[in-house]
């Protein structure tokens, strides 16, 4: 009898052994979550929603085909993993939702925050930026602060649905806002006298004051509030993300980043 209790010890100390010798590669293989890293590559395609709106980094052309910085960054992401970009166009309103249900990566000068950061991961950053105004040239004194711009005679013209529309709404509570729906001719409003201030990007100002003589930048070496320009990714899918956050440090290492920057800002 006690050798028979020995013998069916030993059996199961056996069967625990091997139980622990196999289970752990096995269950990794089983516990692992699918990543959007294996399904872009098995796709062949990379799906980047941006809203095509907004120079110099993604802007929408009339021959259907998108160009900009983070145009021309997705699609070396793409050939990074070997497969095509392919861009899917959408609205500052609309960025989320369709980036939960249509993309890998969300692009385009979006800016990160925490609401934003609910729904989706971000990738390290790509640039720092800041809200600054601009204004027409003959009036840069006239808006150097918030304090300034948010008063009942101000007419602030801003786009709908993203960081620029809540930042105005949050600080100026007095001025009289209009939110304009096409973020492409939005700058004209002011320089035509129907406007008198847009509050957004640095980067942004630095271009529009370019494209539209008469227009300049408020201070944009010292915007009002910080800010930081990233992707978005799919949230929990840290493979992906790490993978994403490795290209870009590369990207920036290499000079290839400086490099498409430079060709659309200078």
């Amino acid at each position: 009898m006690k050798k028979n209790r020995i013998a069916a010890a030993c059996s199961l100390l056996c069967i625990g052994v091997a139980a622990l010798a196999v289970t752990p590669s096995a269950f990794a293989e089983s516990a692992a979550p699918a990543s959007r890293l294996d399904d872009v590559i098995a796709r062949g395609t990379l799906r980047a929603c941006t809203t095509g709106d907004y120079k110099p980094y993604s802007f929408y052309k009339q021959d259907g085909t998108f160009e900009g910085i983070d145009i021309d960054m997705t699609e070396s992401l793409a050939k990074s993993l070997g497969v095509k970009a392919e861009f899917v166009k959408t609205t500052w309103s609309n960025l989320m939702n369709d980036f939960l249900a249509k993309c890998d990566v969300a692009v385009g000068g979006v800016s990160t925050s925490l609401e934003r950061q609910k729904r989706a991961f971000f990738t390290e950053p790509y640039q720092v930026d800041g809200k600054t105004p601009i204004v027409r040239c003959d009036d840069v004194s006239k808006y150097q602060s918030v304090a300034q711009i948010d008063q009942p005679a101000t007419r602030v013209i801003v786009n709908p649905g993203g960081t620029n529309e809540r930042f105005a709404k949050q600080f100026f509570t007095h001025a009289n806002i209009t939110v304009y729906p096409d973020n492409v001719t939005i700058f004209k409003q002011i320089l035509a006298g129907k406007a008198d201030v847009m509050v957004t990007d640095a980067s942004e100002t630095l271009l529009q004051q370019k494209l539209n003589p008469g227009l300049c930048s408020v201070h944009p070496d010292k915007p009002f509030q910080y800010g930081e320009k990233a992707w978005m990714v799919p949230r929990g899918d840290v493979v992906f993300q790490q993978y994403v956050d490795q290209w870009l440090h590369l990207l920036r290492a290499s000079g290839e980043y400086q490099a498409i920057s430079d060709k659309w800002l200078k």
